[in-house]
């Protein structure tokens, strides 16, 4: 992945969304993948369903499984041969999801119960991993050479994905993570998921080498924007859109991007911070440890914005159909400029 830059300029504003706020590449593509999602689940054991039918019934933007198909498209590829890796895709994103609320203790995903509160600690995990081994299946269902890469390009992407959520949950137990150490964890925890939808379609698609690799860049890039971004919602983000309480991420001490910038200055507002972080954060110190983050949210959204241009200039140094190439720009700016 290239080192990042600071983006000079803004990034332009997002084109007209759709229906619910979303670009219309993930409006388009959320009706294949949705329906075709919820066949996959409905394979799955009875007991199951009711638990896993209740997650997917919040519905999600299904960034991944619309990179995939786009990935495809920019190859060249026909949409059919991408769909088993974008359902796979966002399996194993929402197998993360479901593990991660037990994990963070979330009662609420999308404006529902999560699924540990609604249906147990036990359907959580199990459902999870179900979720999880069903997308290898689904890859491996037809053993051909490009599936078969598919499936192990994704293992190893979900295996990152688990290792910068481990890293995560240690950060919570210290007083100090550094920037390039929380930028490192994002990397794995969002970064590579992302990456792998990002090139998953040209894979599938038997696009050259160099192709797979730009797209696999640019979905590199995009997950840390994207993660970045979300640590500033899980902070100042309106839970009416997002569905998380007022500085959520602040009360459960997590140590996200805004956070290890504003304690990295090493000032006294950083001391203060760091004072607040180690209490109980209620009422006025929440209020004023929000406050103290001010320059790590700006900072937060300026590495986000990095990201994305640098996400863009990987498109353009691989040769991709125009008008999926287009929509690719259009979901890098989607990225930077959300609001859920």
């Amino acid at each position: 992945m290239t080192q990042v830059q600071l983006a000079r300029d803004p990034i332009p504003a997002a084109p007209s969304p759709g229906r619910r706020g979303l670009p219309m590449v993930l409006e388009r593509y959320g009706t294949i993948v949705g329906p075709a999602v919820e066949k996959a689940v409905d394979t799955l054991h009875p007991a199951l369903r009711p638990a896993l039918m209740h997650h997917f019934g919040g519905q999600g933007k299904q960034v991944r499984g619309a990179l995939v198909l786009l990935s495809a498209a920019a190859v060249g590829a026909p949409e059919a041969v991408a769909v088993p890796g974008a359902v796979a895709l966002e399996l194993v994103h929402n197998f993360s999801l479901i593990h991660d609320d037990v994990i963070d203790g979330d009662e609420e995903r999308r404006h529902q119960p999560t699924v540990w509160a609604r249906f147990g600690l036990g359907q959580a995990v199990i459902g999870g991993d179900a979720l999880v081994l069903a997308a290898m299946e689904l890859l491996l269902a037809e053993p051909v050479p490009a599936r078969v890469r598919a499936a192990a390009v994704l293992a190893q992407a979900t295996q990152a994905m688990i290792g910068g959520q481990a890293e995560d949950m240690a950060f919570e137990g210290r007083d100090k993570v550094t920037v390039e150490e929380c930028l490192a964890m994002e990397a794995g925890k969002t970064g590579a998921l992302l990456a792998c939808a990002a090139s998953l379609g040209a894979i599938l698609g038997e696009a050259p080498a160099p192709a797979v690799t730009a797209l696999a860049e640019y979905g590199a890039h995009i997950g840390i924007a994207f993660q970045a971004v979300d640590d500033v919602l899980g902070i100042w983000g309106d839970p009416s859109v997002t569905g998380k309480p007022v500085g959520s991420d602040l009360l459960q001490r997590k140590r996200t991007l805004p956070v290890a910038v504003a304690l990295a200055a090493g000032d006294s507002r950083a001391a203060e911070l760091a004072e607040l972080l180690d209490g109980r954060l209620e009422g006025p110190d929440l209020a004023r440890a929000t406050e103290l983050l001010a320059s790590g949210r700006r900072q937060a959204l300026t590495i986000a914005e990095a990201h994305v241009e640098n996400a863009l200039a990987a498109l353009e140094s691989a040769d991709l159909a125009p008008e999926p190439a287009a929509e690719l720009v259009e979901l890098a700016r989607f990225v930077s400029e959300r609001d859920r």
